[in-house]
């Protein structure tokens, strides 16, 4: 009887062991993978200062960006060829898309988001201030626009390092996966981005109940595109579709990285029509 006890004993301390084990991998595996995902784009600079059991925190390093890319784009619902030019910034969480179809005559579309605010220039600057251009509210557009800005690469990583203990971590057909919940405005938002043999985001796929928000992008030819060369690697190639119908097909000329100076100011009117839209 003793030696029953005593066997059934040492089987539930090996399991708790056990348990301990995978939930001690579980967290540090995270940890690695996310930051082997920073680490390959380039964005987080480690400090050397300290001593062997102290060092200085990891910096995130990478806020506004600015890019210029041309191909096939999606512009109200009509896939038109010409040039896409974005300005980014994730703190605050703000992007402005100028599209350019070609042609003679052609008309140039801007559209921005900046946090719970969405709206369209005529110029940029728009509606800042009297005289200057028209911004139109476009409240419908902010989720489906802060999502492009959460699941760019960079924002891949950022998101799923706020996200926590909810960020998960698997192997998937051989390739390192990781799912995460958005959150804020794009709560209900869920990310699953693939990496490849050297931790760079090459597939973003969301899930969500709302179908303008079910989305897949894929990111290859990654290299360093700025100007100043600063070994933060930006894709050079950028597919994104929503429902099977292509949204984005481009090839990236430049991509600055190195936190050009970028603002975006919310025109008067714009918070205007948000706040009586929230009555």
């Amino acid at each position: 009887m003793k030696a029953t006890i005593a066997r059934s004993l040492a089987v539930a301390a090996l399991a708790t062991l056990a348990l301990q084990s995978a939930h001690a991998q579980t967290a540090p595996d995270r940890a690695r993978v996310l930051r082997a995902a920073a680490d390959a784009l380039g964005m987080v600079r480690w400090s050397d200062i300290g001593t062997n059991t102290t060092r200085l925190p990891g910096i995130d390093i990478v806020n506004t960006q600015e890019l210029q890319a041309s191909g096939t784009i999606d512009n109200a619902g009509q896939a038109v060829t010409g040039q896409y030019h974005v300005t980014l910034g994730y703190n605050p969480a703000a992007m402005r898309v100028t599209i350019t179809p070609a042609g003679a005559g052609a008309r140039r579309a801007i559209h921005t988001v900046r946090e719970t605010w969405a709206w369209d220039e005529s110029e940029i600057g728009a509606g800042l201030v009297p005289g200057k251009g028209t911004a139109t509210p476009a409240a419908a557009a902010t989720r489906e626009r802060l999502l492009q800005l959460w699941t760019l690469p960079f924002g891949v990583v950022k998101a799923a390092l706020a996200a926590g203990d909810k960020t998960t971590v698997a192997t998937e057909g051989g390739a390192t996966v990781v799912t995460f919940p958005l959150s804020g405005p794009l709560a209900g938002v869920t990310v699953k981005a693939t990496l490849d043999a050297s931790s760079l985001v090459t597939k973003v796929e969301t899930q969500a109940a709302t179908p303008a928000l079910v989305t897949q992008a894929e990111y290859s030819n990654y290299a360093d595109r700025a100007e100043v060369l600063t070994d933060i690697k930006t894709p050079g190639r950028i597919v994104r579709k929503q429902g099977g119908r292509t949204l984005l097909d481009i090839e990236v000329k430049t991509w600055e990285t190195n936190n050009p100076y970028l603002v975006f100011p919310v025109p008067p009117s714009v918070k205007a029509a948000a706040a009586t839209s929230s009555r």
